[in-house]
């Protein structure tokens, strides 16, 4: 059984919520980043995830919250009013992206999931892609955008965000379209019950409005078909696993005619017989096509690989459980309490084939971002985007591609690279400093020593205080 997302209705509750800065420090005692000044990163090694090479030692200036400058020490004008950050030994790289989040939990009216923000940027992750809001939440988002550049939120920059839309019918579903694109949403997201007509009937509405469509390919639709059709991304790898089987047009046969909860539920119990008929030189051919489309794969590696590889402890058991907001884990451990040991033993066959898959699609030149759906149970945020760049290592990738896909490569898809994305000169300063090199090994994206947030410092004191306050605000 797969965990869906904002499942558990609970019903809101008063409770100090990190929305601005002066409302954290009130709530959590939580330290605020120093304020926007001149910032001299020295004698540090900067990793060019465009180019895909190391240069160093380079002076990094940073003032207004942008990176002015790049040069040699011997070159570097330091402004006598400038705070030095040693980067003797050091490794810069932009700030992390996730490219699947979800701040709202507008199914079940809980609070947004703020509590998440510090989680987020004490694990170097500057920017997200939020997934599935509403008109309501669109202007939540648009207020929390406007608080963060004026350094009055602690918080990733909301890169995207996005409205989901079904439709009772295919004009319903344009209209819908229409509401979203007036609320302000960057992108439509489509589920997996929505039924073709009205999937296609949005594809054409976000078109006369200039939004590309993103999120599950719908179970009736094959995923080249939706490709072809120029829905921008595909998340979770959904019809990923049909198109990389034998079975794929006997199993969307079976699927003819049905729509929403029918259409999920016939979909779910063929799962086990598109995992067995996985083929991989189908899933190359698949691959190859796919690429030619441009059609961009979010495959969340890390859920699937949770959902197989989780144990049997309870979760409080985590250390970072303590970071979770109450009701988010009583969310967390209904579901895994829900779990059964043929739920398990088919989330193991899902992660060998997820991986599989991807591995596949990157060898054939399709375009892989890194995201995590968190917080879906297990998935810690912030944690998690690390925990998906090593899997994606595991698929096949070096570590300057999987650092690519949560760097330059979000940038580039959703057309920001020119403020961000990269460590050049011009840039927004949201930059990672860390004291090993993440070429080498992936997994050094975790040893962080400092965090730039539009150019405001948080040095690793400043991160731990982030956590320990929201570990206190949490508790109580």
């Amino acid at each position: 059984m797969r965990a869906e997302p904002d499942s558990l209705i609970v019903a809101p509750r008063v409770r100090c919520l990190p929305i601005v800065l002066l409302a954290w420090l009130a709530c959590a005692n939580a330290a605020p980043p120093s304020e926007r000044h001149a910032i001299a990163i020295t004698d540090v090694t900067v990793i060019d995830v465009e180019n895909g090479r190391s240069a160093g030692p380079r002076t990094v200036l940073v003032d207004e919250g942008r990176i002015v400058a790049i040069v040699a020490p011997n070159a570097a004008d330091i402004p006598t009013k400038a705070e030095r950050l040693d980067g003797r030994g050091k490794f810069l790289i932009p700030g992390l992206v996730d490219m699947h989040v979800h701040l709202f939990n507008n199914y079940s009216r809980r609070p947004p999931n703020d509590w998440t923000f510090p989680l987020f940027i004490a694990n170097g992750v500057t920017a997200v892609r939020e997934m599935n809001a509403n008109a309501a939440s669109i202007a939540i988002v648009q207020q929390w955008r406007k608080e963060s550049d004026a350094g009055e939120l602690v918080a990733p920059h909301i890169l995207a965000a996005g409205v989901s839309v079904h439709g009772k019918s295919p004009a319903d579903a344009a209209a819908q379209v229409d509401a979203a694109a007036d609320a302000g949403a960057d992108f439509i997201k489509v589920f997996s019950d929505v039924p073709e007509p009205n999937w296609r009937a949005i594809l054409e509405a976000a078109r006369v409005r200039s939004l590309p469509v993103s999120g599950h390919v719908p179970a009736g639709v094959p995923l080249l078909v939706a490709a072809a059709a120029g829905q921008r991304t595909d998340e979770h790898l959904m019809q990923a696993y049909e198109a990389c089987s034998s079975v794929e047009a006997s199993l969307l046969e079976e699927r003819r005619n049905l729509d929403g909860h029918a259409l999920v539920e016939k979909r779910d119990s063929q799962e086990s017989r598109a995992l067995d008929a996985f083929a991989q030189r189908a899933c190359e051919r698949v691959g190859k096509k796919l690429a030619a489309t441009g059609q961009v794969q979010v495959p969340t590696l890390v859920l699937a690989h949770e959902e197989a590889t989780r144990g049997k402890d309870p979760p409080g058991n985590d250390p970072r459980w303590r970071y979770l907001r109450p009701d988010e884990r009583v969310r967390w451990e209904r579901n895994l309490a829900s779990l059964t040991s043929v739920d398990d033993a088919l989330a193991k066959r899902r992660w060998d084939v997820s991986r599989r898959i991807a591995s596949a699609f990157h060898a054939s030149g399709v375009q892989i971002l890194a995201g995590t759906d968190t917080p879906m149970p297990g998935n810690y945020p912030g944690y998690s985007l690390h925990e998906e760049l090593a899997l994606l290592v595991e698929a096949g990738f070096t570590s300057l591609e999987a650092l690519r896909a949560a760097t330059l490569a979000p940038a580039q898809f959703l057309g920001v690279a020119g403020t961000t994305g990269s460590v050049s000169a011009g840039q927004r300063a949201d930059l990672v400093l860390l004291d090993a090199d993440p070429t080498r090994d992936i997994r050094n994206t975790q040893r962080i020593h400092a965090v730039l947030l539009g150019g405001r410092l948080l040095r690793r004191a400043d991160l731990d205080a982030l956590l320990a306050n929201a570990a206190r605000a949490e508790s109580r």
